[in-house]
């Protein structure tokens, strides 16, 4: 009679109880009786089952004795403690260390003395569940196994299907070091030797709640770049801060009944509240309202006055006869005498970009009032920059190559030059300011656009003694400016003639990235009208601040105005950030969980074809992601992040990562899991930049610290490793939640 033998496949019990299984039937077939034949069925799938002509048996110590046919109760103690004790600890779902233990001594010192053979079907039993509860203890008792022993486990081990509770988690993390993000420490100082990067991006000023274009123009754009030159382990300072001077703040004041300090204190936190939620990461966020900066300005004014930069002209301004004060050049509005935009400022045409004299507006009227301005002499100070014209330009035309400026900014850098730069003028007829150093004009203070850039210098004095380590220093350190393309000819004309003029060794700019303009749904964002979204209302719409990041970086006005929409904007969460970021490692990072306990398999890519060339489509993406960030190309940079998970989502795919793989080709799995949350470690530095919130929940669930960038694809993440449970990036939205957004921040039916 032919019996036909099933070893357990593992359903509906603990992984030991099925390794015990296996391993009693395997050394039933063995240790067969003398003159019994065995087959062995491959195809089952359920539980261990030998089957003859007229009988079944299900329990795996009743086939091992059958096959023995050894039935006596040999050595009764031994036999009722294999049956009771050790069985009932395992068919329990976890076994409690200490009672695992404390049976396999109990077995170890009163029944397995010896496995000299022949050996009895409950000395075996014994064996097999001891081992089962901790084979390292067996194992030490008995470092040389019998040789049909031998056999027989390496056919259960053959036949079990792997199962995470195998492997221990303990927590452990093992990462190699010299792949990972350095450690900037308390204050951020340039170093000899290193690559020193300053960033700035333009103070945004403080009296009114940013929108999204003043976002992702500025400190959006300038937070991208700075997180990415830290990942890549730059020496790297972010600084940023409310521009607070002028008579914007002083005409806020008084509406709101408070002081100009008061409400600059007020707004300054509104702004930090909302950069803090988008998650921009400032090494120090200041403001111009302090002591350094007056001491500063005063300075580089002094300077520019010794040296002969500066000189007094009467001119004429413009004068409210309602609210009897002098107008700034914003408080004027009027028809652009260039393109006959009809709500032209005093100092700029928001429509075609021209820079203007109040004078030359074309009907001006006061912004406040409405009034008609009247005509009035002041005596003020310029700065000489036609004195400075030739510096100035030979320097704009070095540093706009070496620096690789955006096109936007050499353009309209080169139009103040070819229409030749004329004295400007750069005091005020205000009291809200920073004081003019000079007797005759104690009562007057210095123009806001001076000042203003002057605010970099002392926000960082503010954040550091050493501050002239980083912007006295251009030997050492280069200077990157974010902003939109209105701040241009400050950043460009106007403050390195500043710089200059002084006399003095600056830092001073070296790559400029400007954008243009980011229209909402067709037309303009309006706080008055209610129209478009402003920098609390994201928060207030439950949407994650990575989301945000993402489609606004997306949408960049790179090299021409770009719009916000809200279809575009829940199509990007569901069908890239979910479909390809979310799903790449999501799936990699639960299938290590359930099949690995969630600890790294000691893998080996040898066992993983076609790793050459993966490894260098990784290599060839990463370098061309910095290829694209060195010059702050953000919305290509983004693209590029997505393409490696997008890569990511190949390889798993290609390779069939499944259960099949786990149980019947262990290797290869091994291999898979291995590369796979590499590449999901790299995928986490690429977009640590832009989705700084989704980055920490990938490094949290890898239980690994942040990866730097490298133009390499590296295995940092090594055998042993323990990762964490899986968290979810990101969350479908309603495609219903459209129209309701459309409805409450407007868009859809502009003109």
């Amino acid at each position: 009679m032919s019996l036909a033998i099933s070893f357990d496949k593992g359903k509906g019990h603990a992984q030991a109880v099925t390794f015990a299984n296996n391993f009693k039937i395997a050394l039933g077939l063995e240790y067969a009786a003398k003159g019994t034949k065995t087959t062995v069925n491959e195809d089952n799938v359920g539980p261990a089952l030998i089957q003859g002509e007229s009988f079944r048996l299900f329990d795996s110590n009743a086939i091992l004795r059958y096959l023995l046919n050894d039935f006596a109760p040999q050595q009764v103690d031994e036999y009722e403690y294999a049956l009771s004790s050790l069985e009932h600890l395992l068919h329990q779902k976890q076994v409690p260390k200490e009672h695992a233990d404390e049976c396999v001594d109990k077995a170890l010192n009163n029944y397995l003395t010896s496995l000299e053979e022949p050996l009895s079907a409950t000395r075996l039993i014994s064996f097999v569940n001891a081992y089962s509860l901790n084979p390292d203890a067996v194992k030490a008792r008995f470092p040389q196994l019998p040789q049909g022993i031998s056999k027989a486990l390496a056919s259960a081990e053959k036949s079990t299907p792997r199962s995470a509770q195998k492997v221990e988690r303990t927590g452990a993390q093992h990462v190699e070091e010299g792949f990972l993000v350095k450690d900037q420490g308390e204050e951020i100082l340039p170093q000899k030797g290193e690559k020193n990067i300053i960033i700035t991006s333009a103070l945004p000023y403080v009296n009114n709640v940013p929108h999204l274009g003043n976002i992702v123009g500025s400190v959006l754009s300038a937070d991208i770049f700075a997180r990415y030159c830290k990942a890549r382990n730059y020496n790297t300072l972010f600084i940023c801060g409310t521009d607070e001077y002028g008579t914007a703040t002083e005409t806020k004041a008084l509406e709101e009944k408070v002081t100009p300090l008061e409400l600059c204190t007020k707004y300054h936190k509104i702004h930090k509240e909302v950069y803090d939620w988008f998650q921009v990461g400032f090494d120090y966020f200041g403001r111009t309202t302090t002591p350094l900066q007056t001491e500063i300005a005063q300075d580089i004014f002094s300077k520019l006055n010794d040296n002969g930069f500066l000189e007094e002209q009467t001119m004429k301004q413009l004068y409210c006869p309602v609210h009897n004060s002098f107008l700034a050049d914003r408080f004027v509005e009027g028809e652009c005498p260039k393109c006959h935009y009809e709500d032209a400022r005093g100092d700029q045409c928001d429509k075609c970009g021209g820079l203007l004299d109040p004078f030359e507006l074309i009907n001006p009227r006061c912004k406040l009032d409405n009034a008609e301005p009247e005509v009035k002499y002041s005596d003020h100070i310029f700065l000489s920059l036609d004195k400075l014209e030739g510096r100035v330009a030979d320097w704009v035309n070095k540093k706009s190559e070496e620096g690789f400026w955006s096109k936007n900014s050499k353009t309209i850098t080169q139009s103040w030059l070819k229409d030749g730069l004329r004295p400007r003028c750069i005091t005020r007829d205000l009291i809200w300011g920073t004081p003019v150093p000079l007797e005759k004009y104690k009562d007057k203070v210095l123009y806001v656009w001076f000042d203003a850039t002057i605010g970099y210098l002392s926000i960082t004095a503010n954040y550091t003694k050493h501050w002239q380590k980083w912007w006295k220093n251009p030997e050492d350190v280069n200077l990157y400016q974010f902003m939109g393309k209105d701040n241009v000819p400050f950043h460009t004309v106007i403050f390195p003639a500043s710089q200059i003029g002084t006399g003095d060794q600056w830092t001073m700019l070296h790559h400029l990235n400007t954008t243009e303009y980011l229209q909402y749904e067709g037309g303009k964002f309006s706080k008055s009208r209610n129209i478009g979204v402003f920098g609390n209302n994201a928060k207030d719409s439950g949407v994650s601040p990575s989301v945000w990041r993402y489609y606004l970086t997306s949408v960049r006005p790179e090299s021409s105005d770009s719009h916000f929409s809200w279809d575009d904007f829940v199509t990007k969460n569901n069908s890239e950030l979910l479909a390809n970021l979310g799903n790449f490692v999501n799936r990699l990072v639960k299938f290590v969980n359930a099949k690995y306990n969630g600890v790294v398999p000691d893998y080996d890519v040898k066992n993983l074809p076609g790793f050459d060339s993966l490894k260098s489509d990784i290599s060839q993406i990463l370098g061309s992601y910095i290829a694209e960030m060195e010059p702050a190309h953000e919305r290509r940079g983004l693209e590029l992040a997505m393409s490696l998970s997008a890569r990511g989502n190949q390889f798993l795919q290609e390779n069939r990562l499944d259960n099949n793989l786990f149980s019947n080709f262990p290797a290869k799995s091994d291999a898979v899991v291995g590369v796979g949350l590499n590449i999901v470690y790299a995928v986490a530095s690429v977009i640590g930049p832009f989705l700084p919130e989704a980055a920490e929940k990938i490094y949290r669930m890898l239980n690994a610290p942040p990866l730097k960038i490298d133009d390499e694809f590296h295995l940092a993440i090594l055998k042993g490793h323990n990762i964490n449970p899986a968290e979810y990036l990101f969350q479908r939205i309603d495609e219903k939640q459209i129209d309701a957004w459309r409805k409450q921040y407007g868009g859809g039916s502009q003109q």
